[in-house]
């Protein structure tokens, strides 16, 4: 039997998920090539996670079976939010190439060659196919292995803030909206700078407003 992940996460992490953290009662024998160690990381507002309060989503309840009260003690250190941004461009141009070609092939571009207005209803359908396929994208990928194409250059995934795991469908689905759907139907790179520069400042977490959205962290791999 597994042991029961602290609530809010939306799945319940196997066993065998060597990128879960551990209770403090059991040992990371399951975890060989773990990137989490023994010892919780420094917090980032300093000392160690045992000596902070309860996390902005709460701490499982009951005793020696619940996790670190700090989040982030037994994670990996959180990525750079500059190499986050690389990522998020790398991503862009590798989908966007593809959304470019999708609709260009079904005669739905943006701009109507040959006209001097923007047919409303061929932007309306450039815009959908770009969130639908945005969204898959960042979906699939973070929930099988937490990371896009350019997370994994990069060496970074995303990971639950409570429990480190892989987001699941749902959460990863949850972020993938947050990000994509203002971006294809009304504020473009203007949102995807918001939503992910929102990283650069927040503190302790640097999550985006994605991440805020799902509840999940972006950390390294290195």
């Amino acid at each position: 039997m597994s042991s029961e992940p602290p609530p809010g996460s939306g799945q319940q992490p196997p066993d065998d998920d060597p990128l879960r953290k551990r209770p403090p009662d059991e040992p990371p024998g399951g975890g060989a090539g773990s990137p989490y160690g023994s010892e919780p990381p420094p917090y980032p507002g300093g000392g160690q996670g045992g000596d902070q309060g309860a996390g902005p989503y709460g701490a499982p309840p009951g005793g020696g079976d619940s996790y670190p009260t700090d989040p982030l003690a037994g994670m990996p250190p959180l990525a750079d939010s500059g190499k986050r941004t690389l990522a998020r461009v790398i991503d862009l141009i590798l989908v966007g190439v593809v959304v470019w070609l999708l609709t260009w092939g079904l005669g739905v571009n943006e701009y109507d060659v040959g006209s001097d207005r923007v047919e409303v209803s061929k932007s309306f359908w450039q815009s959908g196919v770009a969130a639908v396929l945005f969204i898959a994208y960042d979906t699939v990928l973070t929930a099988l292995t937490g990371q896009t194409l350019g997370k994994k250059l990069l060496r970074m995934r995303v990971a639950n803030l409570d429990n480190g795991a892989t987001p699941s469908v749902q959460t990863a689905l949850m972020r993938a909206a947050v990000l994509w759907i203002p971006f294809a139907f009304c504020c473009a790179f203007f949102w995807t700078a918001i939503s992910g520069g929102w990283s650069f400042f927040d503190r302790p977490y640097k999550q985006g407003l994605h991440d805020k959205a799902a509840k999940t962290v972006v950390v390294s791999t290195n």
